[in-house]
């Protein structure tokens, strides 16, 4: 079953992108991926913090998502670079668990470690400057949280065990920030594959207990890889 359901998934997400692709292509026609209008697949690595609390380390996460880029004139090098991260964690690892009012529990996990992951759909909209190959890109990037768990871990009674809590009450709906990086592009073409990072900085306090002024910080490493009709165009 643990192999079965990350492939469902791969095949879900796959299945989505052919769809919205399509749908893409039936609204832009031959202007997408013509060097006017850009589409295609977004993801990578992004490593999250609570930097507000001391006790927690980085989380270490995979990202998936969509990238669209509006060429804003006929002659700009500028582009309006939005798009979706689908498959987007934030929180943090390593911090030490806490009582949740059942004595069993709270004993055996007494000095176990907690991770936080939290599921957000965030819509990155940037600004993009393209210089020759390398462009650079800033921002604002509002979230909606989907999920939300806690991890109890400890390795203790001849293993490892652990224990998944929903806690996506404690967590706000929605996330506001700003993001900003730079990229290069692998081709010197109206339409090219490109490389990047970014980093995210929320300002909104995420965490509804007043134990913690909790926001989100994630520094993404990506690819987006363009896909759909098109291709030509003038530089």
């Amino acid at each position: 079953m643990k192999k079965i359901l990350p492939a469902f998934l791969v095949l879900f997400f796959l299945s989505f992108t052919a769809q919205a692709q399509l749908l893409i292509v039936a609204i832009f026609g031959d202007q997408l991926n013509s060097g006017k209008i850009e589409f295609g697949l977004d993801g990578g690595y992004n490593r999250t913090w609570y930097f507000a609390r001391e006790d927690a380390k980085g989380l270490n996460n995979f990202n998936l998502g969509f990238f669209f880029h509006i060429k804003m004139t006929e002659n700009s090098t500028g582009f309006i670079s939005t798009g979706v991260h689908v498959k987007s964690n934030v929180g943090a690892s390593g911090m030490p668990t806490y009582p949740i009012g059942d004595p069993d529990f709270d004993d055996v996990y007494a000095d176990g470690e907690l991770t936080t992951k939290v599921n957000v759909f965030y819509v990155p909209i940037m600004w993009q400057q393209r210089l020759g190959k390398i462009y650079v890109e800033g921002g604002i990037q509002p979230g909606m949280r989907a999920k939300a768990f806690d991890y109890f871990k400890v390795n203790d009674y001849g293993g490892e065990l652990e224990y998944k809590r929903d806690v996506r009450d404690d967590y706000t709906r929605l996330d506001f920030g700003m993001v900003g990086g730079l990229g290069y592009r692998l081709k010197d073409a109206p339409v090219s594959a490109s490389i990047g990072m970014n980093f995210y900085q929320g300002v909104v306090d995420v965490y509804k207990p007043e134990s913690y002024d909790l926001k989100n910080s994630s520094l993404y490493v990506y690819a987006r890889i363009p896909i759909g009709a098109g291709g030509g165009g003038d530089k």
